[in-house]
């Protein structure tokens, strides 16, 4: 792969995203001055006369190819343009929803940065790993479920922390750590799966020998485990900047993904195109750093090819935690689906939970359990077989880093709920739209996670060995390559699963996937922050259900990681002499 492949597939990918959302207005099939004649006035009726005007205050007989031509010249001369709807320049709108969110972030990365280090300590320290269930349940919360109990607790309950605005450091705190714990866990997730195989390493036992301290050790392994995860490091900090919509307008933040929001909603092409080009360049800026500092981790052991991969180390994950896990979500979704999850009892509103309602009613009377049985087939089902393509194609672009990277970087800079806009104007509403705009950005941190590792093993001393003896290309692939690089990007993808779920009903409670009332684990979750103060159980059942789910995929997947390096490991002491 060239060197600028990276580079030629960004702009080929920042040029498409940006003519798909120029495009937009008339990719929807909606008259696009009928919709910024009700975003100015909503009173005023559509006469011909009004839609004329406004079509022609806005440029828009020439057509959308004249309106993206000019729209780039002037982006040239650094003019974004004017609002379609409030008439003001667009360029302070995005300045300023950005740093708005790249405070945001900032505070949120460092609550994830501290929290993967509480959940990174015990592995350092024991030397071995857990199973990782708490950390998978952490990134399975639900940002904006997370967002509301923190606002219900912590400001309006107790009324220690401010509830909405952005007036001081004070309101940094509630979005914050609504939005820093799930990346949290996920990235301290990451990390402990990888350190005891480095701690494992040969060299590890020669500095403890040496009499190195526990605390230097400590720091090289993690520096030695970092390089293949500092993609997913730089891509949390995107998704925590462009990704936190939901957030934003839990704590009416107004960040650059609430005000891309709102552009789409009224079709503020200008504003929208201003916001979307904003993400679009810090993700390529953060990837870019992101290359470059893990680079500077590896030094020259990768251009050397002197790098060694940790040995396989199986886990100690006991059968009956995922089979408890197991049990416990079949019961509750089998009990579920014998029950009507349509049946509306508006005398038995938000009951609590009985016999005959085992997790009581939402805001129509509808039995919760009976919704979460039936909506499990939909939500997790569709979300598995977005996990299952998004593996695959990271799997496939993993051998074209150059590819990966540049594409990773455009994708994973759009908040799903953007993608979702533009999957939505071209296929419509539906089910399968939203799981082609969740596929859209599921993959990069996969492929990303898998670019690096392919790099790490072909660079990898043990590799050119075999090259050295004459093993053919094919050999090298299929019985080194990728089984070093298949399993961590497999249990990384069963990571997401919970959070793919979310991010589908999400779209769906949006309008562009899954419309009510359909029992959608996601749409449970918000259709009850409406009244989760009366009626907590309801939201808790679908939260519970996605954590739980989490607990299960990472459990079930290395306990199977465990069973196959043990039968390794065996096969190798069993195997006779010269063999």
């Amino acid at each position: 792969m060239r060197p600028t492949a990276a580079g030629v597939t960004r702009v080929l990918c920042l040029v498409g995203v940006v003519t798909a959302v120029g495009l937009l207005p008339w990719l929807s099939g909606r008259d696009p001055a009928l919709t910024v004649l009700r975003a100015r006035s909503a009173e005023q009726e559509p006469t011909k006369e009004a839609l004329d005007a406004v079509r022609q205050d806005l440029g828009l007989d020439a057509g959308p190819l004249s309106l993206l031509g000019s729209w780039a010249s002037d982006l040239l001369h650094g003019d974004l343009g004017t609002s379609w709807v409030s008439g003001t320049d667009v360029l302070p709108s995005v300045v300023s929803g950005l740093q708005v969110s790249l405070a945001l972030m900032g505070a949120a990365f460092a609550v994830a940065v501290l929290l993967a280090g509480a959940l990174v300590a015990p592995v350092l320290v024991r030397g071995r790993r857990s199973a990782g269930a708490f950390a998978a349940m952490l990134a399975a919360v639900p940002e904006f479920l997370l967002a509301t109990v923190a606002l219900l607790v912590c400001g309006v309950w107790l009324g220690w922390l401010p509830t909405s605005g952005w007036q001081g450091p004070a309101y940094l705190v509630l979005p914050a750590l609504a939005l820093g714990v799930p990346a949290g866990g996920l990235l301290g997730r990451l990390v402990a799966d990888a350190l005891p195989a480095v701690l494992d390493e040969r060299w590890v036992e020669l500095w403890r020998g040496a009499g190195v301290g526990r605390a230097r050790v400590s720091a090289a392994a993690l520096r030695r485990v970092l390089p293949p995860l500092v993609p997913q490091f730089g891509m949390a900090a995107v998704g925590l900047t462009g990704g936190a919509v939901a957030v934003e307008t839990v704590f009416a933040v107004p960040g650059i993904g609430r005000t891309a929001l709102g552009a789409a909603k009224s079709q503020d092409l200008p504003l929208l195109q201003g916001a979307v080009l904003a993400l679009l360049l810090l993700g390529l800026a953060v990837g870019a750093l992101s290359a470059l500092t893990r680079r500077r981790l590896l030094g020259p052991a990768l251009r050397d090819a002197s790098l060694t991969l940790p040995p396989a180390r199986p886990v100690r994950t006991h059968p009956a935690i995922p089979s408890t896990l197991f049990a416990v979500l079949a019961v509750a979704i089998g009990w579920g689906l014998l029950r009507d999850p349509y049946a509306i009892d508006t005398a038995n509103r938000l009951a609590s939970p009985t016999w005959s309602h085992p997790l009581g009613t939402d805001g129509l009377g509808r039995d919760v359990l009976a919704r979460l049985g039936h909506g499990a087939a939909s939500t997790v089902g569709t979300a598995a077989a977005v996990c299952l393509l998004s593996l695959l194609v990271a799997l496939a672009l993993g051998f074209l880093p150059g590819v990966a990277a540049g594409a990773a970087d455009i994708a994973n800079a759009l908040p799903p709920v953007i993608v979702g806009i533009l999957v939505a104007a071209v296929a419509g509403p539906g089910t399968g739209g939203a799981a082609l705009a969740v596929a859209l950005i599921s993959w990069p941190p996969l492929a990303a996670h898998a670019a690096a590792l392919v790099q790490e093993v072909r660079a990898s001393s043990f590799l050119m060995a075999q090259r050295a003896i004459g093993a053919p290309p094919l050999w090298i692939l299929t019985r080194h390559v990728l089984p070093s690089v298949a399993a961590p990007v497999a249990r990384h993808a069963l990571l997401r699963l919970p959070g793919i779920a979310l991010a589908l009903a999400s779209l769906g409670f949006l309008g562009l996937g899954a419309q009510p009332p359909a029992p959608e684990w996601g749409l449970l979750l918000d259709e009850s922050r409406a009244y989760v103060e009366r009626a907590p159980w309801a939201a808790l059942a679908p939260a519970v259900a996605l954590a739980l789910l989490a607990g299960l995929a990472v459990s079930g997947a290395s306990y199977a990681q465990g069973r196959n390096v043990t039968k390794g490991r065996r096969a190798v002491r069993e195997a006779p002499v010269g063999v």
